[in-house]
């Protein structure tokens, strides 16, 4: 084939609504930058006043808002936490620095998710938590998950990095555990360059989530009025983020309406071209349970074995497109495969092995996505 063409469509590029830098300047001229002013007040109360969630706290990054949310739940040594193997390894570290045993869960035949129907088979004495992971902004069965969680008096911490304005049942995801992590990574659907929100569900853990948020202080509590002098109070760390990434994501969050129509249609564009795939190619695409919905996020296929795969990269790159795999099961990891000994998540390795994303960003172009789907289909004749 020769040498690879210039990438002319690439896996991502993070889309600009126009006022980030007008939103930015405004920040500076407030005099306080240095975060939870307001701007991130507009971001905590647009989520709360959209999705009707209860509490929300920004954070420098997804991995920060779920080291405060293990940190919340007092996640000790000889804990155990059910994740899934198939995600990103701040699921796992998360817990993991806080002493927990992680226990991992296998994914679905017909996606890359947990399957529910292992974690009771899962669940032992020592378990705290269930962290279920949205992947693709696909919900887990929820129910299944809180059931569980409350028969035996288990914390759910929803794994939504990829999954705003994505619901389960009618129900945002984000608003079901009792705690949620969001992310504003530049991949994502809406961006702060890095960026992430806890999201509390369960009012118990409000005043402390805050204390956490600010250092182990109860200085939002002085700045509020409330208490005549703030102090040392609990264990934290500086995980708010400045008012400058505040108000990039506000920008942001006041285009999320335009923002998704655009991607979704992205989305069911690859839908409609590749949906002969399974039944032609035996090539696997995306499944969105009933109960479920699509949020544009990310579009994958499934290939039939790793060699497919790196045969259809190559000669997609050789076209100028770069279309890229994902996660690496986190159970046979360097740092935690000997922990994690030897029972077999067979799904997770299908899709470590075969999974393959597509482009997808806001100014891709329906012209250049129908041209993906032509060099796929024909890469495969």
């Amino acid at each position: 084939m020769g040498e690879p063409d210039k990438i002319t469509i690439p896996f991502n590029k993070p889309f600009l609504t126009g006022k980030e830098t007008q939103y930015i300047f405004d920040a500076v001229k407030t005099g306080k930058i240095s975060g939870n002013g307001i701007f991130t007040e507009k971001c905590h109360h647009f989520f709360q006043e959209k999705y009707g969630f209860k509490k929300c706290l920004l954070t420098t990054s997804c991995t920060d808002s779920l080291e405060m949310a293990a940190l919340l739940l007092d996640i000790k040594p000889g804990d155990e936490v059910i994740i899934p193997s198939y995600t990103f390894v701040s699921t796992a570290l998360a817990f993991v620095r806080q002493g927990a045993k992680i226990v991992f869960c296998d994914s679905r035949p017909d996606h890359p998710g947990m399957d529910e129907s292992l974690l009771e088979s899962l669940i032992t004495s020592k378990t705290k938590a269930i962290v279920p992971v949205h992947y693709a902004g696909v919900a887990c069965d929820m129910d299944k998950i809180m059931n569980l969680a409350n028969q035996y008096k288990l914390f759910v911490v929803e794994d939504a990095a990829q999954a705003i304005d994505s619901f389960y049942k009618g129900r945002p995801l984000g608003s079901i555990g009792h705690l949620a992590c969001f992310s504003f990574h530049e991949t994502k659907n809406i961006i702060s360059g890095e960026g992430g929100m806890l999201v509390i569900n369960d009012e118990r853990l409000f005043k402390r989530a805050e204390i956490i948020w600010e250092k182990g202080t109860d200085r939002a509590q002085f700045f509020r009025g409330e208490i005549a002098k703030y102090g040392w109070v609990d264990i934290g760390s500086s995980f708010l983020p400045s008012e400058i990434i505040s108000a990039f994501l506000y920008a942001q969050l006041e285009q999320l309406d335009n923002i998704q129509t655009r991607r979704k249609e992205i989305w069911k564009t690859y839908m409609t071209g590749l949906s002969h795939l399974p039944d032609k190619h035996g090539i696997q695409i995306p499944v969105i349970p009933d109960y479920a919905c699509n949020n544009g996020h990310l579009f994958y296929l499934v290939c039939r074995s790793i060699e497919e795969r790196s045969d259809l990269i190559l000669k997609l790159k050789g076209k100028g497109i770069l279309a890229v795999f994902h996660y690496q099961g986190l159970h046979k990891s360097k740092y935690y495969s000997s922990i994690h000994g030897n029972r077999p998540l067979p799904y997770v390795e299908k899709y470590t092995d075969c999974l393959l994303r597509l482009p997808l960003y806001y100014e891709i172009g329906t012209q250049n996505v129908n041209y993906v789907v032509h060099e796929i289909l024909t890469s495969l004749e």
